[in-house]
């Protein structure tokens, strides 16, 4: 082997051992700007990686498993959660799954800018000196669909007005925006937005600003991507649904008329879905009444359905005020239980007694709480996108 060879191989050897040196200096560089960009000297569970409930392998969508110890600072307030599972053909807890969509209790109203905010939102702006043609613009709000989780618009008419949203499917003519801003949810219950998407979209907003002759101002791609998937984890871990059982004791069994008659008195509307849903005055779902068994509770099967028990559940994520409405069903559930001649329990079948029911309001709370430290309030238009 000739001088030269040698001294390519070790020129080469070189060059591999640089490329990984930079890779590796590329990727701390990364996790920094993300930890400054998030505020990580806050105490904030949503971009902290170093928890003991969290699972060194890459993160998958599996059922959602609740770590007490990740919101409970007291020992003795360590325990679980009554009730059962979201999906009525399994009965392992009261974690819900995080493909179940309800609608709930929205809290205060959120100003445009925190609804859509870049802790939730990959978000691009597009300015432009002239009003952006009307066609242009309809053609980009056609193709909000095209990158597998939600995309809303806003648009600015002058350079000191407020953001607003765009409703597609009206007439844009006269709208006469100047800037736009995309915001792309990052996650969602079907888990968190992949890469390839958030490059589609961000190679979408460049060549729109480019054939308007507009600027257009992206974030980064690799670090929008990581952002999603620390979302991703904490709302899996904060996703929840508290349930409270009612079963018939001796072997017995309800029957559907008498539920349905005792539902509809108490405020329930049992709609098409199978769910009696308890909604408040402005239409939005509080909580649930379940079959216990895996029927559900059809419209035209009532009169001739028995069953075992009945579930309240409550999803904790999307509905605001949680310790009160919480209060509320623990109320409904006892009326229901006397009425009905049945015992509230948990999934065990072990009698839940009012001090079990404290501990469940207690992590209600404490998940509420969790929620409200990362900035995602529960039951407000932002928790709304994120947990359906």
């Amino acid at each position: 082997m000739s001088d030269l060879q040698v001294s390519l191989i070790i020129i080469g050897i070189i060059i591999i051992i640089g490329v990984a040196v930079f890779n590796w200096v590329q990727q701390l560089r990364y996790r920094r700007k993300i930890e400054s960009t998030l505020d990580r000297k806050q105490d904030d569970a949503l971009f902290d990686q170093v928890n003991d409930h969290r699972s060194s392998e890459p993160h998958e969508r599996i059922e959602p498993q609740l770590d007490k110890n990740f919101f409970l600072k007291e020992s003795s307030q360590k325990s679980t959660l009554s009730g059962k599972t979201s999906d009525a053909t399994e009965k392992g807890g009261v974690i819900g799954s995080r493909t179940e969509t309800q609608d709930s209790a929205t809290a205060e109203p959120q100003s445009i800018n925190e609804k859509y905010d870049n802790r939730s939102n990959y978000i691009a702006t597009i300015s432009c000196d002239t009003v952006i043609p009307h066609t242009e613009l309809n053609t980009l709000l056609q193709r909000k669909f095209d990158f597998n989780k939600p995309l809303v618009w806003l648009g600015k008419k002058e350079k000191s007005s407020s953001w607003e949203e765009i409703v597609t499917g009206l007439n844009t003519d006269n709208m006469g925006y100047i800037s736009l801003k995309g915001c792309l949810l990052l996650a969602d219950r079907s888990g968190p937005i992949r890469e390839i998407d958030l490059s589609m979209f961000r190679d979408t907003v460049q060549d729109f600003a480019a054939q308007i002759n507009a600027t257009a101002e992206c974030p980064d791609i690799v670090l929008s991507h990581e952002q999603a998937l620390l979302l991703d984890k904490f709302c899996a871990d904060v996703d929840v649904m508290i349930g409270i059982n009612i079963i018939s004791k001796d072997e017995g069994a309800f029957v559907g008329t008498k539920i349905r008659a005792l539902a509809e008195a108490s405020g329930f509307k049992l709609d098409p879905d199978g769910l009696f849903k308890y909604k408040d005055e402005n239409n939005h779902v509080l909580f649930t009444l379940t079959n216990y068994e895996s029927e559900a509770f059809m419209p035209d099967k009532m009169k001739t359905l028995t069953t075992r028990g009945v579930t309240f559940l409550l999803d904790v994520p999307r509905v605001a005020n949680g310790e009160r409405i919480f209060d509320q069903m623990a109320h409904l559930a006892k009326i229901f239980s006397n009425t009905l001649g049945g015992i509230m329990v948990d999934d065990n079948r072990v009698p839940l007694s009012e001090n079990g029911l404290a501990r469940s309001k207690q992590q209600l709370i404490n998940i509420q709480t969790s929620m409200k430290q990362n900035n995602i309030i529960a039951g407000s238009a932002n928790a709304l996108r994120l947990f359906t």
